[in-house]
């Protein structure tokens, strides 16, 4: 005889919590305690009713337990469309690596449409005016970004994926340490030998990750006595097409090395490259930023700096628990350090270039 499916009972109806303590041989009060109140349960019981709720594939009311616990057990996240020539790997990592921690934790991830053109509060009005999320995860944290004194204002709790770059600091944050990934670019590259390192990023004060990013090759090129001006270009977005025509001017004043505040930007530098004849890693180095599927993927490999984005996943649901228990507690941010990732674009000393 074929067994029923997870989530229904032999006669093919749901399973419920009655069902469960029978199984189980106990109440359905102590089934609900190992749901709801694990720590009230000896250890062999606990054990024993779980085992019975994974056998029977038993998934209790989510409406049921927001009722009892004033929890809906879900976190509010607006994701954005990618616009195209640009690449959505890294946040669709992200995304993964949050949903897998929140899962963990007996949460959900609740993704809502953001409009694209920066942050907005579009979305993030509705979900509370239904009751339907105990905080928010945000991204693409930028200055004069409106979301967080408005959830602030209304004691909504919220971690932040990036800084808050401007204003008066509030809330949690996790954010990657940007300057850390491209000062330690620009120290593999002097150790090959290159002095003529350029920065491709995005205009000053237009995104606070990029100015970051360009803050650690500055200062690591300060460090070493190297020029720098002339050698940082600027392209209006995260676009490809711009990016090319941004790296034309450092490669026509003699640059060695391009350091790129994302892998879209190097992406670009390596078609520039290839229009002029000339190959990367061999004539001129290049090292992105965000290790996207498309460094590993190109020839030669991209350099890289990668963000460790499962740990900022496990920490932005970590913080964000934190906050929802414990609202009046001092905020929290937390700074994670990249790791350069070495391809064939920048392994090869100068000295031994043909």
């Amino acid at each position: 005889m074929p067994r029923s499916s997870k989530n229904s009972s032999p006669n093919g109806g749901p399973v419920t919590l009655a069902m469960v303590a029978a199984r189980a041989g106990v109440s359905m009060q102590t089934v609900s305690n190992a749901i709801n109140s694990p720590d009230l349960l000896r250890p062999e019981t606990l054990e024993r009713v779980r085992r019975a709720i994974d056998e029977m594939g038993y998934r209790p009311s989510r409406a049921a337990q927001t009722l009892r616990s004033g929890s809906s057990k879900l976190i509010g996240y607006g994701i954005q469309p990618t616009p195209p020539g640009t690449a959505g790997a890294v946040m669709d990592r992200f995304l993964h690596a949050l949903s897998d921690a929140a899962d963990e934790a007996g949460y959900r991830i609740l993704l809502f449409a953001s409009p694209p053109g920066g942050p907005s509060l579009d979305g993030y009005e509705e979900l509370l005016a239904q009751h339907e999320v105990d905080g928010f995860v945000l991204s693409g944290t930028e200055r004069g970004d409106p979301r967080q004194s408005w959830l602030t204002k209304r004691g909504v709790p919220f971690i932040g994926f990036g800084r808050m770059w401007s204003g008066r600091p509030l809330g949690d944050w996790v954010d990657v340490d940007g300057a850390c990934g491209t000062d330690a670019a620009v120290e593999h590259l002097v150790a090959l030998g290159h002095r003529k390192i350029a920065f491709l990023g995005w205009g000053r004060g237009t995104s606070g990750a990029g100015d970051d990013r360009a803050e650690g090759w500055l200062r690591a090129m300060r460090r070493h006595g190297l020029a720098t001006r002339g050698r940082r270009g600027q392209s209006i977005v995260n676009d490809i097409e711009a990016a090319r025509a941004a790296a034309k001017p450092l490669l026509d004043g003699g640059a060695t090395a391009v350091v790129a505040a994302s892998d879209v930007l190097a992406l670009g530098c390596y078609q520039t490259l290839r229009e002029r004849g000339l190959a990367p890693g061999r004539d001129v180095a290049v090292v992105g930023f965000d290790d996207s599927p498309t460094a590993e993927l190109l020839s030669p490999g991209l350099s890289s700096v990668a963000q460790p984005l499962e740990e900022v996943g496990r920490e932005c649901v970590r913080l964000l628990l934190a906050r929802i228990a414990a609202p009046g507690s001092p905020p929290e941010r937390l700074l994670l350090e990249p790791s350069l990732i070495v391809r064939d674009s920048a392994g090869t000393p100068l000295s031994d270039r043909a």
